[in-house]
Order: structure tokens, then sequence, then C-alpha cells
């Protein structure tokens, strides 16, 4: 058939599946087979009241299209509702819960089925949907948000394979306390009571595509500089690099990242010059409070990162002390040669893969042949041996290990100020079990660095292992808070201190925001599995368990046993003992 053939139209796509199907199946095949034949009816039942059609039901899913959004949402409340009511007649481990997801999207029709990117969005819309939830895509909550007497959560921009720009998901809330409310939208965190800064990526307007490790490099070093002062409140590097490339707005950036203030610029490098614009917003009101532009030879670099920090902190009325000023403008070396090998060596760890870590680590030998004094590189060359342990590429873990705590050392030997080498010190401590030489360097390198996200996240996961984990809680929070793109570790961090505080019901909920972020993060499936283990929620520990081996099939209880570095043998025992009654070995 000629594709011109085909009908197109945009339609609302309903889509909806049973979260582990597959065990049920295995379970009792002929139970499953009854209850899902008898769920369908019900579906199609309701598809047809509010005006849709079931346009295809394969295995466990079911694929339905509207012409209108709002009764597609209508049918999806209607649906969870009387599945839930008939769940609750059915022990709870053949119980058949469904995600909904809704897109409104183009398809084609192909006699009955449809197909497209419009019903591609809807199955992972359906994705990230909690059991008996529904999500919507943003083009279905524009034509919803304010037609029906339901809340919505929002949930973040979620990749899509095959489409090109990332798709905005809503969770539905149908409790009647959330109706009229949208929550996380907008600004979901007041303006700190200091000032407050994000740091954009400064763009490579050079000729050469290749020379963005360099811009890349200035825009951090910014960021660096500025995190070391308390007066401030600085935005991590993470959250900031997510508009990189993207045409946003400084008010946007603002509202998404809680901030007042917005940092902006290009860099272009052409052989052995260098040319920067740089402005300061307030964003929060659009006006420009200093602009720039710098016309330097390369070598001046150094002099040009320290020159626009302090023209920030001065339009943004921060004094310094003495130490503070010196702090910012201290650097490990003057060679600009060595400096470009470890911006470039940076650039290519960054790429997290077997291949750039070896020519990160071949850039950053590079950068200490040129400066034997230099610091950072030591420190990063520390990273990719860890990495090797950590990624299973080294042939002996041990000797790695060794490796990266002999360069650790050295890098804060040449640099003991240096707050990302004090943490990694610090790290390392934590995994030869030394706790307290751990938590002391994991405190001085925030007193260095009060605005480094990450930093907190490590010393968080030191307090957790040393039996403090109520302590890690708010420094997780303001982790989170320096991160609005929060990693999906660091809710795995937080989930586990919840864990160890009894506060089960926080640690679920969090777990699933980091499976969310990132699905089939192993880390997290760990702690969630764990977290519904203690909390006797044993049906959903199991199908959690199940997932976790899904991911990692060689994944083994007493392995992690071997090398989880808590202080205390009580707190081992409480977190396997939960997986093992989740049912993994």
């Amino acid at each position: 058939m000629i594709i011109e053939n085909f009908k197109r139209k945009l339609t609302a796509i309903l889509s909806a599946d049973v979260k582990g199907y597959s065990r049920l199946m295995r379970d009792d095949e002929e139970a499953t087979v009854r209850t899902i034949t008898a769920y369908r009816e019900v579906i199609g039942s309701v598809v047809r009241k509010h005006r849709g059609e079931v346009v295809d039901s394969p295995g466990d899913n079911i694929l339905a299209e509207f012409g209108s959004v709002v009764d597609a949402v209508r049918s999806a409340v209607e649906m969870q509702e009387e599945l839930k009511v008939r769940n609750a007649e059915l022990p709870e481990n053949r119980r058949m819960e469904f995600r909904i997801g809704i897109n409104l999207g183009d398809v084609i029709h192909e006699e009955k089925r449809i197909y497209g990117d419009g019903v591609n969005v809807a199955a992972r819309v359906e994705s990230l949907a909690d059991t008996g939830g529904i999500c919507v895509s943003r083009s279905a909550y524009d034509q919803v948000k304010d037609k029906l007497t339901l809340g919505y959560e929002y949930l973040g921009e979620h990749s899509v394979k095959n489409i090109a720009e990332p798709v905005r998901v809503y969770k539905v809330l149908m409790e009647p306390e959330y109706a009229g409310k949208v929550i996380g939208e907008k600004i979901s965190n007041p303006l700190p009571d200091k000032p407050s800064i994000a740091v954009l990526p400064f763009i490579n307007i050079s000729e050469d595509p290749n020379q963005e490790y360099f811009s890349d490099g200035l825009t951090e070093q910014i960021i660096t500089n500025l995190s070391k002062l308390p007066e401030l409140f600085v935005i991590a590097r993470n959250s900031s690099f997510t508009y990189k490339g993207k045409p946003v707005k400084v008010k946007q950036v603002s509202e998404e990242l809680g901030v007042k203030y917005v940092l902006e610029g290009s860099v272009q490098k052409s052989g052995n010059r260098v040319r920067i614009t740089a402005q300061l917003v307030d964003a929060t009101v659009g006006h420009h409070l200093w602009a720039e532009r710098y016309d330097r030879e390369l070598g001046d670099v150094f002099a040009l990162q320290d020159e626009i920090t302090m023209k920030v902190l001065t339009a943004l009325r921060v004094k310094l002390t003495g130490g503070e000023q010196a702090r910012i403008s201290a650097r490990n070396t003057d060679n600009i040669d060595a400096y470009l090998k470890f911006l470039q060596a940076v650039h290519h760890h960054r790429k997290t893969h077997q291949e750039g870590n070896i020519l990160a680590r071949k850039l950053c030998e590079e950068a200490i042949a040129l400066d034997p004094n230099f610091a950072d590189p030591y420190r990063l060359l520390a990273w990719t041996h860890l990495w090797d342990v950590w990624f299973g590429w080294s042939k002996s873990s041990r000797d790695s290990f060794k490796k990266a705590v002999e360069l650790a050392e050295k890098s804060l030997a040449l640099d003991n100020t240096n707050a990302d080498a004090v943490a990694l010190v610090g790290h390392m401590s934590l995994l030869k079990r030394q706790h307290e030489k751990a938590i002391a360097e994991g405190e001085r390198s925030i007193s260095l660095a009060p605005n480094a996200a990450n930093i907190y996240q490590l010393l968080a996961a030191t307090l957790r292992f040393s039996g403090r984990a109520a302590e890690a809680i708010p420094l997780l929070k303001k982790a989170i808070r320096l991160e609005p793109y929060t990693p999906a570790n660091f809710y795995f961090q937080l989930g586990m201190a919840y864990n160890f505080t009894g506060q089960y019901d926080e640690a679920i909920a969090v777990l699933k925001k980091a499976l969310k972020r990132t699905p089939d993060h192993l880390l997290s499936l760990i702690g969630l599995t764990e977290a519904y283990s203690l909390a006797d929620r044993m049906e959903e520990a199991r199908v959690t368990a199940a997932e976790l081996l899904r991911v990692n099939p060689k994944f083994s209880v007493a392995n992690l046993e071997k090398k989880a570095p808590y202080k205390y043998k009580a707190d081992l025992e409480l977190a396997m003992d939960a997986m093992r009654k989740a049912g993994l070995k």
C-alpha cells in the first residue's frame, strides 16, 4: 500500500498496560487470562461510554482513540476507579493494575489500527505512570487543564525514541484535595534569601565545533569560582547545562531553577586569540545588570575567568574577604597547553563510556607531563581509575583502586583547598571503611565549596554508611535544591536515608522519582526493593526485585554485602535481610 493512501488525523490516544503481567502469567496463566478478558470488557465499555474506540488490544496492552482529550481523560479516570473496586475483590498477588498514558498527536490509520509518533509518545507517557495511575503529555494537558476537576503534577521532560524533542509529562492527581492544583510546573522552590544565580553554558561560536570543550570549560570554571562563596546560591553545573543548545528565555530559566540572576555569554576561540561576551541579567524582570566583551590572547583566559567572576560579584554587591578572593583567584597552573589538555580530558570523561575514559586518562597524563604540579589532572586521573573499578573495565580492581587513591592524594597534596579533591579523598576513605576520616574530609569539602551539590551528596552517603542517616537527609535536600534537574543518584541516596530512619513511605516516593528520572536505575531498584520489604509490602517488593534482576541478571546480595561500606553490622544486616526477604539471593 502506498503511504499517500494512509489516512492521517489528530486524535487523543489512550495507551494502557498491566504492571507485572509476565509474573501474573507465570504464576497462574488461566486465572490471568480470565481476569484480563473480564477487565478488557470493562475497559471497552468505559471507552465506548466516553465516545472512544478500542483500536488494538494485544496481550496486556490496550490502545484506544478519542475525538476529545477531555473524553479520554474522563474515560481513564473511570477505568482506574472501576478496576480499583474489582481488584479489591482479588488476592493481593492476583490483582491486575493498569498504567494509563494519554497523548494528543498525529496518527496514521490503516484499516482499524493506528500507528505513528502520536502512539509512540502515548506509550512512553504510559510507562511513566504509577500502577493504578494516569499520566498525560503536555499536548494533552493543555487541552484538559482547566476543564476537569482534577489536579496535575509536572514530572519534567522525558525522551522518546525517534522523537527529536523531549516530551513534557504530567501525572493526573485524582484525589479531591488536588482538584484545580498544578504541582511543580512553575517555581517549585522559593527564591533563596541570598543572591541566587545560574550560569548558562557559554555558546561556542568558533568556526570549529570541536572547540566546544573550551566554552564548556570556561562556564564550569566560573560556576566553580562562584560556588566557593557562602554569600551566594549557585545552581549546579548539571542543571545549568540542561539548557545547552536550547533557545530559552532567561525568565524561563529563573522560574524553572528558582534563581533571580542568570549569566550567559559566548566564546570564540581562533588560533591564539579568544573573544568572550558575557551578560548578567536580573531574570525576574529581564533587566541587564552588566555586559562586557573581551578580546584577548588565549594565555589570558585565567585572568579572564577571574575578571568575569569579580564583575558578577560586584554587580550582585557581594563583598569578599581576603581569603575568599585568594581562593577564587587561585589556580593550579599557568601553562595554557596543560590547561587545554585538562579541559579536553573533562569533556571526554563526561561521556561516561570506556573509550571516553581511556582518552580522558591519556589527556590527563599529557597535561601532567606539561606541568607536573598541576593538581586538577591528577584528580581526574584518579576518577578514571575509579571508574575502571565501578564499571568493570579493569583487569585488577585492587590495583586500579590503589592507583586512584594515590592520584587523589597527590592532587590534594598539590592543592589542599580544592573542594573536589578533598571530597574525592573523603569518598575513597569511606570505601576503605575509614568512616571518621571520610566524614571529616566531606565536611571540609563543603566548607570549601558550600554550593557544590555533588559534594553534599557524597557526604550524605558517608553519613548514611556511618550510622548517621538522619543527618544525611537535610544535606540531600540541599543538594536537590542546588540541582533542580536532579540526578537519579541524589534521589536514591535520599531514599536510602529515609529507609534507615524508618520513613518508608517517603523512601518509596522519592525512589520512584529516581526511576522516573532514569528508568532501570539499578541502585534505585535496590533501594525501592528494600523500602517495600522494610514496609512489609511484600508483593511490591518481589515485583521490584524481579525488575532489578531484569536490569542486572547477575545481581547478588552476597556480592553487595561484601562491597557495601557500612560501619555497623546491624545496618548492613537490615539492608541485606530486607533484600533476601524480597526473594533476592
